[in-house]
Formats: C-alpha cells, structure tokens, sequence
C-alpha cells in the first residue's frame, strides 16, 4: 500500500468515522473503538421477495433512494457485553457454553435488540437503529437476483445453516466466519436470525416500496430474516421470512444494526 493511500480490509477500504466529508459506497468505520464496524450501501433499485412462499410474495420493485451504513457482521456479545456495562442493555443472555466475545449475541428479543441500538445512538451521538426489512434484504443480496447472494444453490462452506455443509455445525460460529457478499456483509445467510424493524404481515401484497419499515400489520410480533444455525437451508436464503413475538428471546435470534447518513 502506497504512503497516503486507504487502508483496506478483505478488500473494503477503512476510513476513520469522524471524515470531513460523507463516507462513499464500500467504505467502513467504527463511531467508536468497540462499536460495530459498519460500511456504507449504496442507494438503489432492487426486487424484493420471491415466488417461492406465499409469504414473500408478490416480487416488487423497491427503491432505496439514499446510502446507509449497516453492520458487517451480526451483534457480538462483545458489543451487546458493553451496552450491559454501560447501563444501555438490563439483559445478559446465556452464551449456552459456546463463548462470548466474537460469537453472535443470541437469545435476545426485539425489545433487546432496539434497546442497544438506542444506547449505541447515545454513545456516539449518531442515528443507530434496526434496518428495515427492506433494507436488510437489499443489503444482504448485495446487486444479485438468486437464491443465495453467493448463486441459486445452497453449495458448502458458505455459510453456517442446516444442509449448508456435509454435517450441520448445531451451534453459532465466530462471526465474520465465512466469506462477505459483494457489499461487505458477513453471515447474512445463517449463523443467527436478525431482527428488523418490520411488523410482520403475510406478504407483500401492500409493503413499502421506498425502503421504509412496514409499521402497520401484527405489530406485536416482528420480522427476523437470514436463517440460522438450527434453519435448514431453505430458511437462509435472501428473501426468506419468519416472525417472533417482540418480547420473546430465543437462542437462535440475533441481529445487526443500520446507521443513517443522512
């Protein structure tokens, strides 16, 4: 790397947080040295959903009219560990013996998962919040149209699920773990489901096509996208959907966190 240029991460260029100008497209950077490490989406078009379950239909356009930045990878205990020490998040899950630290924060509600983006907001002084289901879906399919962002079939290695390998692993993974999809994103495909923002309804028949959360429906239970280690593969791909009751924590739900720009 020659002297004055980025410095660059699985080929992701690195910036500090606190730039005089706007971070673009591809870059990443951490508010703070124990906050997620984020990169920026750009804004764009894509087709949400798919034929495959009535549940994520009917495909539509969705327009993401501005660039966000969103988590690479799904909450660690780490972080969410910090948020308890800082009197942000009232909560300390059990890790069920697999370690904390780099592991994904697991058996945390909605409820837990708004509380730390609220602390995180806090302590930096910037916008942090649950992606809309729209926008976790657009970021984890990263410009592809298949099943999974990596190609239509499940294959190995790929990710941590249920049929994604030769023997199921039945226990979360480090994060970042196996390879990132083109924005940058790890583990968008199993390891832990991910809460968004979304009340949950059962199709698209009426969502949002600017990219916003669905805010009206059975609001008393929300989506969780990705899969995880315990779903089989069909469950991982990039449009598949499931629910929970927000106040219900159970030891296959995780998630990660958006941060606007604007």
């Amino acid at each position: 790397m020659t002297a004055g240029a980025p410095a660059q991460r699985n080929g992701v260029i690195l910036i500090q947080a606190q730039s005089a100008t706007a971070p673009e497209p591809g870059e990443t950077f951490n508010d703070c040295p124990d906050c997620p490490e984020m990169v920026v989406v750009p804004s764009g078009d894509f087709e949400m959903g798919s034929r495959d379950s009535p549940f994520e239909a009917p495909p539509h356009k969705v327009t993401i009219g501005n660039p966000f930045a969103i988590a690479r990878r799904e909450t660690t205990f780490a972080e969410w560990d910090a948020c308890v020490a800082g009197g942000g998040c009232k909560y300390r899950p059990d890790d069920h013996g697999w370690g904390r630290g780099n592991q994904p924060v697991i058996d945390v509600s909605w409820e837990d998962a708004k509380a730390f983006a609220a602390w995180l907001s806090r302590k930096t002084g910037r916008k942090y919040r649950l992606p809309s289901e729209a926008e976790w879906e657009y970021a984890a399919r990263a410009g592809t149209t298949s099943k999974f962002w990596w190609g239509k079939d499940v294959g190995k290695s790929n990710a941590n699920c249920d049929g994604c390998g030769d023997l199921p692993i039945r226990k979360t993974t480090p994060v970042g773990s196996f390879r990132p999809n083109g924005f940058g994103l790890y583990d968008t495909s199993g390891n832990a489901y991910e809460w968004v923002e979304d009340c949950w309804n059962d199709n698209f028949g009426k969502a949002p096509k600017d990219g916003a959360a669905w805010t009206t429906g059975q609001c008393g239970q929300r989506v969780l996208r990705g899969g995880s280690f315990v779903n089989k593969f069909t469950a991982a791909t990039s449009s598949a959907r499931f629910r929970y009751d927000i106040d219900v924590r159970y030891y296959a739900n995780g998630f990660r966190v958006l941060r606007d720009l604007q």
